[in-house]
C-alpha cells in the first residue's frame, strides 16, 4: 500500500499518524514487510513513476499533524486543512492544502532565531544534502514561476541554465527556494520517525526505484549530458515496452534514455548516488523494469506509440558491479524481471544474486512462461505477489470483461477464469483468499499482497491502468475498520504457513 492510500482527514495519506497506525496493524497481524511505490514528487498524471526529481520526496506526504506537533501550524490552521472524506484522492485539492501547509510552516520556522533547535536541524539538513537539494529547489521554484510547464518550454536562458539567469533566479526566488528545502527537511524528519517505528515493530520497508526518470525533472534539466537529448532539450529517443499483456500498441513511457557512455566516464556516479539515496529511505529496493539494465526498448522521440521501437544494449553488469563495491553482497535489491525476459536478463539477475518477482495472476493466461507463475514453481529466490499496482485486483481480474482497459478477448478471459477455478477447486466466491492462501503456502522468499486484494475489492480498487494517461493512483483505504477481519484472517494464515516476523526470509535484509 502506497502512503497516499492511508486513511486520514486530510484527503491523502501522509507521513503522519496514519503511517504509524498502519505499521502497528501490520505488526499485530504478524507481518514483516511493507511495500510502497516511489516516494519522489509525482509528475505527469500524478504518477510516482514520472517523478520530478530522483533525490527528493513528494510534498504531498507532508503531515499536517506532525507539523502541528513541531509548532509550525496553529490548531485553527490544522483544522482548516481537513478535507471531506472521499474514497479517491482529489489531487488538486490536496496539493493546494500541502502548499498552504508549507507556506505557514516556513513563515513560522524562519521567523525563529537561528539558535532555535528545529531551525538548526533544518540548516544542518540543507548542508548535508547540498549535492542535490540546491538545484532541485531552484528547479521547483522556476517550474512554479513558469506556470508548471515543462522545463523545455521555459525561456531559453532558463531552459539552458545560463549562469547569469541562474544567479538572477536564485536571488529573486530565494523565499520559494528556501520553502522547498524546508519541505524536504520536514518530509525527511517525518519519514525518519515512521522508519523508527517500523524498525521497532520488526517491519522492513520495500521501496521502489524506477529505472528511468521523467523528462520533465530536475535531474534531466541539471544533468543533460547524462541523457540522450537534442540541443533544445527534447529527447532524441524515449523509453517504453513493445506490445504486451497491458497494451496492444505497447507502452510509450516517454522517459529519455541514458547516454550510457557519459555515465561510464564518471564511474556511474549518478546511479550510485541514486541507489544510496533510495536506500537511506527504505530497507530494500525493488528496481522497476530491471530488464532495462540489460537492454531497453528505444522508441524515436515524437513517436505516437511504442510499436516502432528496437532493443538496445545497456551496461547493467558494469552498474551493478559498482553497486556491489558500495553495498557488498547480497545487494538489498529486488529485480522486477517481468516483460520480455531473455536468457541475458536472467543471467544478469543471477550473476548478482538478485531475487526476481512472480505474479500469480499471470499463471492462468497465454503467457508461454505461465507455469513459472504458479505457486508450486516459486523458490526462495523470488518475491511473489497476487498482483502489483499495474494489475487489476484479483477480484477485478476474475470478473473482468473484454474491452475497456483489458487487452484480452472474451474467450481468453473465460479461459483464464476456468483455469483458475480448476486450479483452486472453488466456486470463485473467495478468489482473492484462494490466491493469498496459495501464495503464503508457497516456498517463495517473501509474499506480498496488495491491500485491495486482502480486502477482496473489485476493479474499483485498482491503483493503476498502464497506458491510461489520467485517473490512476487515486485509491484510498476507506477506514481502518475495513481491515480488522481481513488482518485477523491474515494473521492466522501467516502463523499456519510459518511466515511473518519470525520467519527467515530469503529476500535481502
Amino acid at each position: 500500500m502506497h502512503p497516499t492510500s492511508l486513511p486520514n482527514d486530510f484527503g491523502v495519506g501522509d507521513f503522519g499518524p496514519s503511517a504509524f497506525e498502519w505499521i502497528d496493524r501490520l505488526a499485530a497481524a504478524g507481518q514483516s514487510l511493507w511495500q510502497i511505490l516511489p516516494l519522489n514528487p509525482a509528475g505527469y498524471g500524478d504518477s510516482p513513476y514520472q517523478g520530478l526529481a530522483a533525490f527528493a520526496a513528494n510534498p504531498l506526504f507532508l503531515s499536517p499533524q506532525a507539523a502541528f506537533e513541531d509548532g509550525l501550524l496553529s490548531a485553527a490552521e490544522l483544522e482548516s486543512l481537513r478535507l471531506p472524506d472521499a474514497p479517491r484522492v482529489d489531487y488538486p485539492s490536496v496539493y493546494a492544502n500541502k502548499c498552504e501547509l508549507s507556506v505557514r510552516a516556513a513563515e513560522r520556522l524562519f521567523a525563529r532565531g537561528e539558535d532555535d533547535p528545529l531551525r538548526q536541524a533544518y540548516a544542518a539538513f540543507v548542508r548535508a544534502e547540498a549535492d542535490w537539494i540546491d538545484e532541485f529547489a531552484l528547479f521547483y521554484a522556476l517550474k512554479a514561476r513558469f506556470g508548471g510547464v515543462a522545463w523545455t518550454d521555459w525561456p531559453a536562458r532558463f531552459r539552458d541554465r545560463d549562469p547569469e539567469a541562474m544567479e538572477d533566479a536564485r536571488r529573486e526566488l530565494d523565499s520559494d527556494i528556501s520553502r522547498s528545502k524546508l519541505e524536504q527537511f520536514l518530509l525527511r524528519r517525518q519519514w525518519d520517525a515512521v522508519r523508527e517505528r517500523a524498525r521497532a515493530k520488526g517491519i522492513r520497508i520495500i521501496g521502489d526505484l524506477p529505472i528511468f526518470v521523467a523528462h520533465d525533472s530536475a535531474d534531466v534539466w541539471c544533468w543533460r549530458k547524462l541523457f540522450r537529448l537534442n540541443a533544445d532539450g527534447q529527447p532524441t529517443v524515449v523509453a517504453g515496452v513493445p506490445p504486451d499483456y497491458f497494451s496492444k500498441t505497447g507502452q510509450l513511457w516517454g522517459n529519455p534514455l541514458y547516454a550510457w557512455e557519459r555515465h561510464r566516464a564518471d564511474d556511474f556516479a549518478w546511479w550510485r548516488k541514486r541507489l544510496r539515496k533510495t536506500l537511506s529511505w527504505v530497507d530494500v529496493v525493488r528496481i522497476d523494469h530491471f530488464r532495462g539494465f540489460e537492454a531497453c526498448w528505444e522508441v524515436p522521440g515524437g513517436a505516437k506509440t511504442a510499436m516502432d521501437g528496437r532493443w538496445i544494449q545497456a551496461p547493467g553488469a558494469e552498474v551493478f558491479e559498482k553497486f556491489v563495491e558500495d553495498f557488498g553482497r547480497p545487494l538489498p535489491v529486488i529485480a522486477e524481471d517481468l516483460g520480455v525476459i531473455t536468457p541475458e536478463v536472467t543471467a544478469l539477475r543471477d550473476r548478482f544474486g538478485l531475487p526476481g518477482i512472480r505474479i500469480q495472476q499471470f499463471a492462468f493466461g497465454t503467457d508461454p512462461m505461465r507455469h513459472t507463475f504458479l505457486p508450486e514453481s516459486y523458490g526462495p529466490d523470488c518475491v511473489a505477489y497476487t498482483g502489483t499496482h499495474d494489475n487489476d485486483t484479483v477480484v477485478g481480474w476474475f470478473n473482468s470483461v473484454a474491452g475497456g482497459s483489458s487487452t484480452r478477448s472474451a474467450e481468453e478471459i473465460e479461459a483464464e477464469r476456468a483455469a483458475a477455478l480448476a486450479y483452486f477447486g472453488g466456486d470463485g466466491s473467495e478468489i482473492h483468499m484462494d490466491f493469498i492462501r496459495k501464495l503464503y503456502a508457497s516456498a517463495c522468499g517473501a509474499a506480498v499482497v496488495p491491500t485491495q486484494d486482502l480486502l477482496g475489492l473489485g476493479s474499483e480498487g485498482r491503483m493503476n491502468t498502464p497506458g491510461v494517461a489520467s485517473g490512476s493512483w487515486r485509491w484510498r483505504l476507506p477506514d481502518w475498520d475495513a481491515l480488522d477481519e481481513p488482518l485477523r484472517w491474515l494473521r492466522r494464515l501467516t502463523d499456519e504457513c510459518g511466515r511473518g516476523r519470525l520467519a527467515k526470509l530469503a529476500c535481502p535484509a
